[in-house]
């Protein structure tokens, strides 16, 4: 019976042995499957590195271009301010000339009617003496 029970126990050693080969087969297999999976993961993660460097460059240059902008805009509306400034003065100048042109327009009606007076005064005088 000892020989019985020695020849079942080393089928159950060389079972248990093939088991365990399998199993370690088995983590061997899963081992190289994680360590290609770490490879893709680290090739991902140096892509997602490089579009996030891509995305913070485009970021840099758009500040950059709305500072500009915005500097743009600051002088747009100081050259809006400097317009209408002038076109107040051109206002000024244009009501000051309209008021001037009123001026001589109303002196050249009193000059026309001090001529017209004049002329008749001439030309009663000249009818006097002719007679």
């Amino acid at each position: 019976m000892v020989a019985s029970e020695v020849k079942s126990l080393a089928v159950q050693t060389a079972k248990a042995t093939e088991d365990i080969s399998k199993l370690i087969g088995a983590v061997q297999t899963s081992t190289g499957s994680a360590v290609d999976a770490i490879g893709r993961i680290s090739s991902r993660m140096q892509e997602i590195d490089s579009c996030t460097s891509a995305v913070s460059a485009a970021v840099h240059e758009q500040s950059a271009a709305t500072a500009e902008i915005s500097q743009n805009v600051a002088s747009a509306a100081d050259g809006a301010k400097l317009v209408v400034s002038v076109l107040g003065n051109v206002t000024g100048a244009a009501s000051e000339t309209r008021q001037s042109a009123e001026s001589v327009l109303s002196a050249s009606q009193a000059v026309e009617a001090a001529a017209a007076e004049l002329r008749h005064e001439v030309e009663g005088f000249l009818a006097r003496v002719a007679a």
